[in-house]
């Protein structure tokens, strides 16, 4: 029993550890999201058929703050890349670069 108390322990110190910083593909996957949020609502559709259940169907929209607000894509794809890496990006964001 002592045992498992240690090892739950060092389980609970090791997660307390550093963290892994993200890679650069990563950050820039993660700000190219943020900032599409903000050009515009997003969404999916999706039909399937399947021989369990039939015809299915269904629809996801989402709509965030920073498109409600009105702000610009580069600039909430700049202050993410920023607030993620400490440095300002490279390459400044394009909607065309992004999809």
């Amino acid at each position: 029993m002592r045992g498992a108390a240690i090892l739950t322990v060092l389980v609970l110190l090791a997660a307390c550890g550093p963290q892994v910083p993200p890679s650069p593909q990563q950050v820039a996957a993660r700000c190219d999201r943020e900032a599409r949020g903000a050009e515009g609502p997003t969404g999916q559709v999706a039909v399937g058929v399947s021989s369990n259940r039939g015809v299915q169907s269904g629809i996801s929209i989402g709509v965030t703050d920073d498109f409600l607000r009105g702000r610009d894509p580069a600039t909430v794809h700049a202050e993410c890349y920023i607030r993620l890496t400490g440095a300002a990006p490279m390459i400044p964001y394009s909607p065309a670069l992004a999809r």
